[in-house]
């Protein structure tokens, strides 16, 4: 017998239906819900060779940060003279900085997020091609990367520090975006005109928290420390670095407001979240540096 497929139509229709019964039932106000744009989370396969959206989000990240920290260590004028460090010394830092910020992201993940399971199943560590990667992680592989790199090459670490953070921003961006493109880390139920019923997300509307991330720990966080940067905060060693630090933080806290906690975490301590809480060491730092770089005199500019 031929199977009978439901049309497209009658099928997000009655979806939407269950939804706006969710809604009712949560007490949530009935509005317009956006569908939620199917992308393949596989950009290209060619055989057993896959090409997916959230690897090209680290590779192009990289590549951009790269460019953009090369332009920043050839110009004079933002450090007052010469860098501390040359083009060619950054160009060998990036594959020191790239394993940092992949060790570290997957070991965070592992033992912040979901260490049962991978105490369960170890081998699952290094499927990295299935996503879990922690930011927190990631930036104490990049200490790690920075203060071996700095100190081998007799490189200042604030100011390696302050060139890292200064180009993070871009790949935070495109991490968000990934992720809002995998339909992963959704938001809270939400009953907001631009909520979002997303494919395992369950039948209610939830925010895009993955868009709100985007925004403020990519857009907004690159502009604001590109506007220092140019302002001549490289003079003081450490300023970008700390105010990198703080910003994310609090942008990190205010939009895990709007994230669905990790299904295997849920809520924590007095209703915080596992990002919430490890975002607190994170400002507690950037409050430090910015205090020792504000109390030393700042770099003079050369005559």
């Amino acid at each position: 017998m031929a199977m009978v497929r439901r049309p497209r139509k009658r099928w997000m229709a009655a979806k939407a239906e269950r939804a706006e019964e969710s809604l009712k039932m949560h007490g949530l106000t009935v509005l317009p819900i956006l569908t939620f744009p199917k992308i393949n989370p596989v950009l290209i396969s060619i055989g057993p060779l896959a090409v997916r959206w959230y690897a090209l989000a680290y590779i192009v990240g990289i590549l951009a940060g790269w460019f953009y920290a090369r332009a920043i260590i050839t110009s004079q004028k933002l450090w007052g003279g010469s860098a501390p460090l040359t083009v060619l010394d950054f160009d060998d830092f990036v594959i020191w900085i790239t394993l940092g910020i992949i060790l570290g992201g997957r070991a965070g993940y592992v033992l912040f997020y979901n260490l049962p399971h991978f105490a369960a199943h170890p081998l699952q560590i290094l499927e990295l091609w299935n996503g879990g990667m922690s930011f927190h992680g990631g930036v104490a592989g990049c200490f790690v990367a920075i203060y071996l790199f700095a100190r081998s090459r007799g490189i200042p670490l604030l100011s390696l520090g302050d060139i890292v953070t200064a180009v993070a921003p871009i790949g935070l961006f495109l991490g968000r975006i990934a992720n809002f493109i995998n339909g992963e880390l959704w938001g809270r139920p939400a009953d907001v005109p631009w909520a979002m019923i997303f494919p395992n997300g369950g039948p209610l509307p939830r925010h895009p928290s993955q868009l709100y991330e985007a925004t403020a720990e990519g857009i907004v966080l690159l502009i604001v420390l590109g506007v220092m940067v140019r302002a001549g905060a490289l003079k003081r060693p450490g300023l970008i670095s700390g105010s990198f630090l703080l910003g994310y933080g609090l942008a990190r806290v205010v939009c895990e407001l709007f994230r669905e906690p990790d299904v295997q975490l849920g809520f924590l301590w007095g209703g915080l979240t596992m990002g919430m809480i490890l975002c607190m060491p994170l400002m507690l730092a950037g409050i430090g540096i910015l205090t020792y770089t504000l109390t030393r005199e700042a770099k003079p500019k050369d005559a």
